[in-house]
């Protein structure tokens, strides 16, 4: 490799917007403002024209939404979907029948992970967590299971397993992947966070547990009163005035239900505008994740099986997309009627289209300061010319630097590790996959690995930490405020546990990952 690169201007003004970007996540500030103006700066210094640097601004934020539109897409339509089964009430009646299992504590807690998981991975954990906390939770607290227990087991299903790998709707491996280079799959990245969530996943859930275990008490309905007469105090509200919390904010908004609903209830609810909409509530609470299994398997077949034409590019993300938008429609349908239908599924696709500019919108700008970086993107954001070589600013500041680098798998892959925990520090998960992505594209081959494992390292890191596990300003405040227990003791619950299956699950991915 050539050790001959020249670095101007450019590259070290990119360099400081990483840096000032790193630090303004650190002290727990939102990165979308340094982000515009690191993208304005290194603008200007490669086009030495403000004009131009001024039109990077638009640019960089264009050339992000291009990039990344499916991956709104796709959370609109998904959002979309669980909008209209609400209004059948077929989201309760998929989760429901597991209350009649939880017998005690303990069967409880796997039980309440396992169908937290299943929900995030489909809903993503925003709109699961106030779905489990109303129907499951009361069951599991009623069974012995302690609210912190409780707390824990939603915090490593949803905020955790399902989000770091997010394998169905594929938000975050899409954007570790584009970050990464267009080298990099998006379904490789995918595919390797899958394990390695399922590693920190199972670890910690275990390690929670036997630590936690001795607190599960009798099962007793005088619990659950004890426990609705509980408040968590004013510890949450103190936390969330500091850092950011975007994501608890819209787990807090999806809460619009009346929670503790049997089967007999929603019927009563259902029949006092139609009859027929109780029989569709309840084939629609079969139907939707029977047909998501059929996409899974859809995916997944061609791994077992190599004799099956494989899925390319982005075919995944459009087999969950047509899914969600094919049962949306049926079921407005059934909620509606035909002629009202076709008004309720444009509204439905629309607060879909809402939720997630909400949710991922501020990641553009972001995501624009990085495209810089990588050569593959710089072009349009800096305004050079068609067929001119464009610059690969992040890549060729690793490259100078190659000989100052270990040449040890494990110093990168932790390294990938500690980056992405640092980006999460400010309690949102996927802000720092575009460095983490940039990062693992550009230190790759210098390190001799896979840029995949590497953004997959990153991912775990980045979104374990801020995604709602690891501190108390991120979404886990929503978890607590749900289970009615101090933040901070969820924190100091999860640390430990989620620290060790972080640290084992990169050793795993140098080991089979790393050569």
């Amino acid at each position: 490799m050539d050790q001959h690169v020249s670095i101007a201007a450019a590259h070290w003004t990119y360099l400081a917007g990483v840096a000032v970007i790193v630090l303004t996540m650190i002290f727990r500030a939102n990165v979308v403002v340094p982000s515009i103006l690191a993208t304005f700066c290194v603008a200007l210094a490669w086009t030495h024209s403000p004009v131009a640097a001024l039109g990077s601004i638009f640019t960089a934020s264009f050339v992000a939404a291009k990039e990344l539109f499916n991956i709104f897409l796709v959370i609109a339509l998904m959002t979309a979907l669980l909008n209209s089964l609400k209004e059948l009430r077929s989201d309760i009646r998929m989760v429901e029948p597991f209350r009649a299992v939880m017998k005690n504590g303990h069967s409880a807690y796997f039980i309440l992970a396992a169908i937290t998981y299943f929900i995030s991975l489909f809903f993503w954990p925003t709109p699961a967590v106030p779905l489990v906390s109303a129907v499951l939770l009361p069951a599991a607290i009623a069974a012995g299971l302690p609210p912190l227990m409780g707390a824990v087991a939603i915090a490593i299903a949803g905020q955790g397993m399902a989000l770091s790998s997010d394998y169905v709707i594929g938000v975050a491996p899409g954007i570790s992947a584009k970050a990464a280079g267009a080298a990099v799959s998006a379904a490789v990245v995918a595919d390797r966070a899958l394990v390695l969530s399922l590693i920190v996943g199972g670890i910690a859930l275990v390690l929670a547990y036997l630590r936690l275990r001795k607190q599960i008490r009798p099962a007793s309905n005088a619990l659950l009163v004890e426990w609705q007469a509980q408040t968590t105090g004013s510890e949450t509200a103190r936390l969330e005035e500091a850092g950011t919390f975007d994501k608890a904010e819209l787990a807090r908004g999806t809460d619009g239900r009346e929670p503790f609903l049997s089967d007999k209830a929603i019927d009563g609810e259902l029949s006092a505008t139609s009859r027929r909409r109780i029989g569709w509530s309840k084939l629609f609470a079969v139907l939707t994740p029977l047909a998501f299994l059929a996409v899974i398997v859809t995916m997944v077949a061609p791994k077992l099986m190599p004799s099956l034409p494989p899925l390319r590019g982005g075919e995944a993300a459009t087999l969950v997309g047509g899914m969600a938008a094919l049962l949306m429609i049926l079921a407005s349908l059934a909620a509606e009627g035909p002629r009202k239908m076709l008004d309720v599924s444009a509204d439905h696709i629309t607060s879909g289209f809402v939720f997630a500019f909400k949710a991922m919108g501020s990641v553009l700008p972001i995501a624009g300061f990085f495209f810089i970086g990588a050569g593959e993107t710089a072009g349009p954001i800096l305004n050079i010319a068609q067929g001119a070589t464009p610059p690969h600013l992040l890549f060729e500041l690793i490259q100078s630097a190659e000989h100052l680098i270990p040449h040890s798998h494990l110093f990168v892959a932790f390294g990938i590790l500690i980056v992405g925990m640092i980006t999460g520090i400010d309690g949102s998960g996927f802000a720092g996959l575009p460095l983490t992505g940039s990062l693992s594209g550009a230190l790759a081959p210098a390190a001799g690995m896979d840029a995949a494992t590497l953004a997959a390292i990153g991912q775990m890191g980045a979104v374990w930490t801020g995604g709602g596990t690891l501190v108390a300003w991120s979404s886990l405040i929503a978890v607590a405020g749900f289970a009615r227990v101090p933040v901070l003791s969820a924190v100091r619950a999860l640390l430990v546990p989620v620290i060790t299956g972080l640290v084992v699950a990169t050793l795993v991915a140098v080991y089979l990952w790393g050569h």
